[in-house]
């Protein structure tokens, strides 16, 4: 029995809103909001990168539960904008954790998916005995062009997850998991390039839903579960249109998404933005109930997974400051100000 045994969400408070974005463009802002489905995004301090972010949300994971970070036998770190080319992350955050030396460590890239390939990864390490706890951080402080569509979107954040084996610490145990992959290069950055780059519109039907409903469909079979089985449903958030597509095609309503869709308030955090959907679902779920999850990272896969809730989940919401709370709790920034906390004048 391995599952989530508790996790931490770190949102920057400062927000651009995508009317004053569209504005500087001179485009049509209600064009703009009305197509990506997003009002404004999280933006980084000055002082914060993906590692700063990684590090707060993994102390509000430890807040939560009275476990040692010594006790820790993995960290793995899921990201597409690590700090350092050639140094890593997760040792960084392990080190400021206080998570000691005996542990497995590693750097994860695979566009947003990184971090849920570290959950299965970890997984992996405590079904076979191998580690009793693990510490998967999802974080980036994501990057847009300027005047590129990824601009208004691109947002900044950081979740963490502790992952083990023991039932009575068990607030959501991990029913079944899977993978979609293919090689589908619809968005990447070559080696020393500031910017990503993607494909426009390719971006969706052959990338996107393709990977997100296949993994969803071989979920599904897999558990042969049905969407009516399940109480939430959570899909990445590149913007937000497609997590609403991708539960159409599924089967799953509204109401089964709507508790995940932070996106429309934060933009997309890139690996972070299944994770921190997941986060806000936990937030308010019931012990028993059923969470269908599936993330999505360009290049391209999909990773998914069941997760059932169990009674040790009402310990934790006594504790938690929500996903919600989070966002709310907010300070605007303008066009200039954003471009020098984003490093990019």
């Amino acid at each position: 029995m391995t599952g989530i045994v508790s996790y931490g969400t770190y949102i920057p408070r400062y927000r651009i809103k995508l009317f004053d974005i569209a504005n500087v463009w001179q485009k049509v802002p209600e064009e703009i909001i009305r197509g990506f489905r997003v009002s404004e995004k999280a933006v980084a301090g000055i002082d914060e990168d993906s590692v700063t972010m990684g590090i707060e949300a993994g102390k509000r994971a430890f807040d939560l539960v009275n476990l040692g970070p010594t006790k820790i036998g993995s960290v793995y770190f899921g990201s597409e904008s690590h700090p350092y080319a050639v140094n890593p992350s997760s040792s960084i955050v392990a080190e400021f954790l206080g998570v000691g030396n005996d542990y497995f460590a590693a750097d994860l890239e695979f566009a947003c998916k990184a971090a849920t390939a570290g959950i299965q990864l970890t997984t992996g390490f405590i079904d076979s005995k191998k580690i009793n706890y693990g510490l998967v951080i999802g974080s980036d402080t994501a990057q847009g062009k300027p005047h590129d569509a990824l601009e208004y979107t691109a947002s900044s954040i950081a979740t963490a997850y502790i992952l083990g084996g023991k039932k009575t610490e068990i607030i959501a145990q991990i029913l079944a998991m899977t993978s979609f992959t293919s090689d589908t290069p619809d968005f990447w950055r070559r080696d020393g390039a500031r910017y990503p780059s993607h494909f426009g519109r390719f971006t969706g039907e052959p990338a996107y839903f393709t990977h997100v409903v296949s993994a969803g469909k071989k979920l599904l079979t897999q558990s042969k579960m049905s969407p009516s089985d399940f109480d939430y449903c959570v899909f990445h958030m590149p913007n937000g249109k497609f997590p609403r597509i991708a539960a159409k095609k599924l089967g799953f309503t509204d109401e089964q998404l709507a508790p995940s869709l932070t996106v429309e308030k934060i933009g997309n955090p890139y690996s972070a933005s299944s994770l921190l959907g997941l986060a806000a679902v936990l937030d308010i779920a019931k012990p028993g109930q059923k969470i269908f999850f599936v993330s999505y990272g360009s290049g391209a896969g999909s990773d998914g997974f069941i997760f059932k809730t169990t009674p040790q989940i009402k310990k934790i919401q006594k504790k938690i400051v929500p996903v919600w709370q989070q966002i709310e709790n907010k300070t605007y920034i303008d066009y200039t100000k954003y471009l020098r906390q984003t490093h990019t004048i």
